[in-house]
């Protein structure tokens, strides 16, 4: 098939509406439902990013795209107990003998609010423990290159049957030139095929110059998943999954506080309390989430009035000591960012998440000063010398 016709385009306003091909056949099968504009815009990026991640690492990956960015990525690394509480699929029998499945629950474990109506892409076969994990969470629609029959029997009976599933060509390779108009001007440029590996991590900067080989696992997934991120962009990334990803911002201290952030939310939610906080059995996931995201950002100050709309009884108050003794048990992690710093600020932010990894392209007049913060942390880092702006 060579087009496929959308109930509309970005907006419910512009239509008529279409994907196409000039030459060949479309990569992609519709199985069920029907996927909007902004549906496919997602399921292609995310669709590179997880092959993309699988060929550098060696294991299946997943991601949780929303609006053309991912809200997390991964790989298939077992869960302990506390990563499956925290990521809301410790009831989830056999997890943890999925590959695939693990990938998912990690990715859209990285921030399951911003994961709320995501797309999701898998690298491999979808099998019916990834199917079970996500017939129960809001969800817009999946793309993989197969699907069990089991899964696929599961997944078809999601949104009432109109759940999009969408199966791609593992073989299809594009033209090497693309094109893009805007305002009725046609832009034309090669596709990013820049190859992110380890050669990237040849050129330590700093005096520290150790790093173990999961931390060059996370900082080239941090990069792959920079490379489909909406620019100016920043990744956090811990034990083989993204932990907060800063999209989309015009500064680069934005960015890199934007995805500290939320690599602050998602080892707040690992705290003994927060993941044995007593909610009603008959409360929503997306409840759970939202309260856990409210509980969190205040310490349940705000919940303490009216508690028992949600849980079965009132929530301890997290204080400041509680949270600043969880956070000194946080080390190790990867930043990357699809362009250099300009200033230290953004080492410092880092550093309070615990950062110790950083991979950026280097070539600011203020290269010295950035390398210095490292240096009086302890960090490593990395020059690339590849930028990796998405647009």
């Amino acid at each position: 098939m060579k087009e496929l016709s959308l109930k509309y385009g970005c907006n419910p306003q512009q239509k008529p509406a279409r994907i196409f091909v000039e030459q060949g056949e479309l990569p992609i099968t519709v199985l069920n439902g029907q996927p909007g504009y902004i549906n496919y815009l997602d399921a292609l990026n995310a669709w590179q990013l997880v092959r993309e991640l699988k060929a550098a690492l060696g294991r299946p990956a997943a991601t949780s795209f929303k609006h053309v960015s991912p809200a997390g990525a991964a790989i298939g690394l077992p869960l302990d107990e506390a990563d499956q509480i925290a990521c809301a699929v410790d009831d989830i029998e056999g997890l943890n003998d999925s590959p695939v499945a693990c990938a998912y629950a990690r990715a859209r474990g990285t921030d399951r609010m911003s994961s709320f109506g995501d797309f999701i892409a898998l690298s491999d076969v979808c099998d019916e423990t990834t199917a079970s994990i996500i017939k129960r969470e809001v969800s817009d629609g999946i793309l993989a290159p197969g699907y069990t029959p089991e899964a696929l029997a599961l997944l078809k009976t999601k949104r009432n049957g109109n759940y999009a599933i969408l199966q791609v060509s593992e073989s299809y390779e594009p033209a090497l030139m693309e094109r893009k108009q805007v305002f009725g001007v046609t832009f034309e440029q090669p596709r990013n095929v820049a190859m992110i590996d380890e050669s990237l991590l040849e050129r330590p900067v700093t005096m520290v110059r150790d790093i173990r080989q999961s931390a060059k696992d996370d900082l080239i997934l941090a990069l792959i998943t920079l490379k489909y991120t909406q620019s100016n962009s920043v990744c956090f990334a811990a034990g083989g999954q993204t932990i907060g990803v800063g999209a989309g911002q015009q500064s680069r201290i934005h960015c890199t506080r934007l995805a500290g952030d939320k690599a602050d939310v998602w080892w707040m939610r690992r705290h003994e309390t927060v993941l044995h906080l007593p909610f009603l059995p008959s409360l929503k996931r997306p409840d759970r989430d939202n309260l856990i995201d409210r509980y969190i950002a205040d310490g349940g100050v705000s919940l303490q009035s009216g508690w028992e709309a949600y849980f079965t009884k009132r929530p301890p108050l997290l204080t400041g000591k509680d949270r600043a003794e969880h956070f000194l048990r946080l080390s190790g992690v990867s930043l990357g960012s699809d362009a250099f710093f300009p200033f230290d600020d953004n080492i410092e932010r880092a550093r309070e998440s615990g950062v110790a990894y950083v991979a950026q392209p280097g070539g600011s007049v203020r290269d010295e000063d950035v390398i210095a913060a490292c240096d009086k942390h302890g960090m490593v880092m990395f020059f690339t010398g590849l930028r990796l702006f998405h647009h």
